[in-house]
């Protein structure tokens, strides 16, 4: 079995479009080396990097332009280990705690400040009396995360 793959190949393993793998490649994500007939070839490696970049647009965590910059911290002569995994992942933990905050004052907030007063609307004597959300802004500003006022 060959070490190296081709793009069909590494498009078949990680499930990811050779489109999008060519713009990955493009974008200083991953890199391949050329056959003597100028066809990309990737290492085995690439498919875990794929996989990073795979979950990590799904999760929402991170631009492509971070994505890079998180890949960059690996090794580029070997395989990377869990060690290194793991390094990547816990610089994650402040996001996911902040993202799970986020949908936990969204959860609480759809009927209240959606409903009533939370984009600074002026008509709810409760939530925002006298539309003191205005003053921290446009927008959903309790939602955002801005302390109410005090009742």
């Amino acid at each position: 079995m060959s070490e190296q793959l081709t793009i069909g190949e590494v498009a078949d393993r990680s499930g990811v479009a050779t489109s999008a793998l060519r713009f990955y490649e493009d974008r200083g994500l991953i890199s391949s080396d050329r056959n003597g007939a100028g066809h990309r070839r990737y290492s085995r490696a690439v498919i875990r990097r794929i996989a990073f970049i795979t979950y990590a647009q799904q999760v929402g965590l991170m631009s492509l332009e971070e994505i890079g910059a998180e890949l960059a911290k690996l090794p580029e002569n070997r395989v990377p280990k869990r060690r290194d995994w793991d390094r990547l992942s816990r610089a994650w933990e402040g996001r996911i705690d902040a993202r799970i905050a986020e949908l936990e004052r969204l959860k609480q907030g759809l009927t209240e400040c959606i409903g009533c007063g939370c984009l600074s609307l002026d008509r709810c004597k409760l939530a925002n009396p006298g539309d003191r959300a205005a003053r921290h802004g446009p927008g959903p500003r309790f939602w955002a995360g801005d302390p109410r006022p005090a009742s």
